[in-house]
């Protein structure tokens, strides 16, 4: 993979501050966004390479490890073998192994290996494990649905299952880097970003909202219609209902995670809404009812 300058793709230092980085991936990524760039290929690359770079960058761990090698950054665990192996090269010529005392060997025996009397044996490494995070509204993760994620510059195919909560994280095995001589590929770690833009809220499975009634309904009872995550119903009101009081619906709260046709139940809390000015007419009526509570 080609090298890139992460620092340079989001117009920072290399001091930058993690606030610092932050505030410039938010920048580039608002102006680069699809949405807002249409059919402009340029564009697009610029906004995968602005996410690739912010996904390093954030992360100390693997900010350290491309500060120190570079483009090689994604073999730093490699490198950290092979250098060790180095250390220990004397003793194993000691013991019959060959091989030159130069520092080139230490690269060689990133991509190779150490020679046992003549005979040679190459070393296979496990390739680096990539971090993503895939943003998207919990209206999205209501049904299960195929999305594309783009990582390292590679588009990668998704089923997303109903119900995954935010900041769940999954492994999707290789799907990460190339293994090294031969090696196995390393896998990818998904952390879901999901915003709650509705005016439910979600406790896991289990969904809560809070609906307005009028005083009359509320004394005389009827009928009101509520909202549910997939449509509308209509509720009993019984006469005399109190403020705050609460009614189950069963089945109506979340899908539950890879439990196909299992969903949670969706709380509703009744909010009485006392009328903020009355006409005259109202006033005096109230008046009688107040005279007959007395009676």
């Amino acid at each position: 993979m080609a090298f890139i300058d992460y620092y340079k793709i989001l117009d920072v230092s290399k001091t930058a501050t993690e606030a610092e980085i932050k505030k410039a991936y938010r920048k580039m990524a608002r102006k680069y966004h699809p949405d807002l760039n249409p059919n402009d290929k340029e564009a697009e690359k610029k906004f995968k390479e602005v996410n690739e770079a912010n996904e390093v960058l954030s992360n100390a761990e693997n900010r350290k490890k491309y500060d120190e090698y570079g483009e090689n950054w994604q073999h730093a665990e490699q490198y950290e073998k092979a250098r060790q192996q180095q250390q220990y090269q004397r003793a194993d010529q000691a013991s019959g192994f060959e091989g030159g005392g130069d520092y080139s060997d230490f690269f060689e025996s990133v991509f190779g290996g150490r020679t046992y009397r003549g005979s040679k044996r190459t070393s296979q490494y496990k390739g680096e494990d990539f971090n993503a995070e895939l943003h998207l509204d919990l209206k999205d993760v209501y049904t299960t649905h195929k999305r594309t994620l783009t990582v390292n510059g590679k588009n990668i195919r998704l089923t997303i299952p109903s119900g995954v909560e935010n900041g769940q994280q999954i492994k999707i095995s290789g799907q990460g880097g190339d293994g090294i001589n031969g090696g196995p590929k390393g896998d990818l770690y998904l952390t879901f970003n999901i915003a709650n833009h509705t005016h439910f809220k979600r406790d896991k499975n289990n969904l809560y909202s809070t609906v307005n009634i009028d005083l009359y309904k509320a004394i005389l009872g009827g009928e009101v219609t509520v909202d549910t995550f997939d449509g509308k119903v209509k509720l009993k009101v019984a006469p005399g209902i109190q403020n705050g009081t609460k009614v189950k619906l069963k089945g109506k709260g979340f899908p539950v995670y890879k439990k196909e046709g299992e969903f949670g139940d969706l709380y509703i809390t009744y909010h009485i809404a006392i009328p903020t000015s009355i006409s005259e007419k109202e006033k005096e009526l109230f008046e009688e009812l107040a005279k007959l509570r007395t009676l």
